[in-house]
């Protein structure tokens, strides 16, 4: 600001005093995100602005490949809880900084029960509304019976496009269709969700509806939308409802054990993403000579890949780990600010997230100079027994979730025993008052995956670790072994040494299980072999 300016602003505080931040003559705080605007208002320039442009297509988009599968889902939810109103928030924009938002992802279970995916659709809220008296066997707005009359009517409300007449058109830079581009209309949601739209501003009188007197009981998707979640919470309390702790973790819970068997399409869509992160490895083993170039060719490594991601993908499903020698013995380093140095091995655990947000999670541990030294490749050959007899156990009729984890312990303290590294036999160190092994892989063996990488985190103990695998299940396979350089424990020859092997696991409906991941070479001739292909 120039001194003339100041001095006409503020000509009674003299020519250096700050403007005041409290009082009648302060500008909210709220405002001054927008002082550096210049934007018209005049009424000349709204009517100048809203004129003269071409009419919309009247072609409205094809019903979603999703949308029949999240029917099903909701369906499916809706069963579990009957007479009750649910409600599922996409989530809010978040701030970055100042006016700037990250780039928004809806929650996963908003997800899941609409089919949408990518940036759609911020402040939107999926609510399942209770049918009082359904029709026999007729399917509501997409939800199929599937030998049970439906229980809910599902409705989406969410914020569409305004008109070009509007001030959000040209001078909302979160929603306005000249800064983010045209957002859809109701009748194209419904077109593409086979749901029924509604705009957003009718949601609490939506929710409030037949709430009192105990009528209808209302649960939400907990730490989704707070905006959402305090609208609720007036709702229930206007209309004198109780709420205990797990009124709405139960919803979570279900929503979560709801996918813990993907439908064909999301197997579909895993394969996208595992193919996807396929071509992500090839890019890194061609781009490994310039990150050994790079001062930071950890960093040379992650956007490689997420170059990738963003090409074939939504993004990445996680932050990248890209780390050289024994920054790999930390397992989540995602700083991949380090070097990439000749003899070295970098482990790199990544997964390209596709449009719909389901995404793969792998993991390759790749010698730098595309050949393996003896010590390398002695933890890596551990390793990867380790994960084979986890998939051989993965393929018994009757295994568990934990048995996958157990089945590589068995390995890996075998092998730890055999070169003196435990107190004792690899038997005592797998006894549960034991577990000597554990220094050198403190986390577990899978996960599920799907629209999180880790997915299904809600679900219960019985559901998730006790359960017996079933056909759908998707999850990881991916053991490992972190010899830090400060170890004294371990062999001299073996310290900052770290390899891990992570690959995506498909339970068939005959019970075996397919790895779905296989194009990644992941035995050590065939990676030596397929780096040298790529590197020519």
């Amino acid at each position: 600001m120039t001194d003339e300016r100041r001095d006409s602003a503020a000509p009674d505080r003299g020519q250096d005093a700050p403007a005041p931040t409290t009082g009648p003559e302060a500008q909210p705080l709220s405002e001054r995100g927008d002082n550096r605007s210049q934007r018209p208002t005049s009424q000349a320039f709204r009517e100048f602005i809203a004129d003269g442009w071409g009419p919309r297509p009247d072609l409205l988009p094809e019903r979603s490949a999703a949308a029949d599968h999240a029917a099903a889902r909701r369906a499916a939810v809706g069963r579990l809880f009957p007479g009750e109103r649910l409600v599922v928030p996409a989530g809010g924009l978040v701030t970055r900084n100042n006016d700037n938002d990250y780039r928004f992802r809806p929650h996963s279970a908003f997800a899941h029960l609409t089919g949408l995916g990518t940036d759609e659709e911020p402040d939107a809220v999926l609510v399942l509304h209770p049918l009082d008296e359904p029709a026999d066997g007729e399917p509501a707005d997409g939800q199929p019976a599937d030998g049970d009359a439906p229980t809910h009517e599902a409705v989406l409300y969410f914020r569409p496009r305004a008109g070009r007449d509007t001030e959000e058109f040209y001078a909302d830079s979160r929603y306005g269709e000249l800064w983010v581009g045209v957002r859809p209309s109701l009748a194209e949601v419904s077109a593409r969700t086979g749901l029924r739209a509604e705009h957003i501003d009718s949601l609490r009188d939506a929710l409030a509806k037949d709430a009192g007197a105990g009528q209808v009981q209302l649960r939400v998707v907990p730490q989704a939308d707070a905006a959402v979640e305090a609208v609720v919470a007036e709702v229930r309390a206007q209309a004198g409802q109780s709420v205990t702790e797990g009124t709405d973790a139960d919803l979570a819970v279900a929503l979560s054990e709801l996918r813990l068997r993907k439908d064909p399409y999301e197997v579909d869509q895993l394969r996208e993403a595992v193919a996807a992160t396929a071509e992500g490895f090839d890019d890194i083993v061609r781009a490994l000579p310039r990150a050994v170039a790079h001062h930071r060719g950890e960093r040379v490594i992650e956007g490689t890949f997420a170059a990738r991601a963003r090409e074939n993908g939504n993004g990445v499903g996680y932050e990248t780990i890209a780390a050289a020698g024994n920054h790999a013995n930390t397992l989540h380093w995602i700083g991949n600010d380090g070097p990439v140095r000749a003899g070295q091995l970098v482990l790199v655990d990544a997964g390209v997230e596709v449009d719909s947000l389901y995404t793969a999670d792998i993991t390759r541990t790749l010698p730098v100079d595309g050949i393996y030294t003896p010590a390398q490749r002695k933890v890596y050959e551990a390793v990867l027994e380790a994960a084979d007899a986890s998939f051989a156990r993965a393929g018994r009729p009757g295994a568990r979730f934990r048995d996958l984890h157990a089945a590589a312990m068995e390995v890996l303290a075998a092998r730890l025993a055999e070169w003196g590294m435990l107190p004792g036999t690899a038997e005592e160190s797998l006894a549960p008052e034991g577990q000597y092994h554990r220094r050198w892989m403190v986390h577990g063996t899978s996960h599920h995956l799907g629209l999180d990488v880790h997915d299904c985190a809600q679900a219960r103990r019985e559901m998730y670790l006790d359960a017996e695998l079933a056909p759908g299940m998707v999850f990881t396979i991916e053991p490992g072994l972190y010899f830090r350089e400060d170890d004294l424990k371990v062999p001299e020859e073996l310290r900052g040494i770290a390899v891990r092997i992570e690959d995506d696991v498909l339970v068939r409906e005959d019970g075996t299980v397919e790895n779905l991941s296989a194009a990644i070479p992941r035995e050590p001739g065939q990676i030596e072999a397929w780096m040298a292909s790529l590197r020519g």
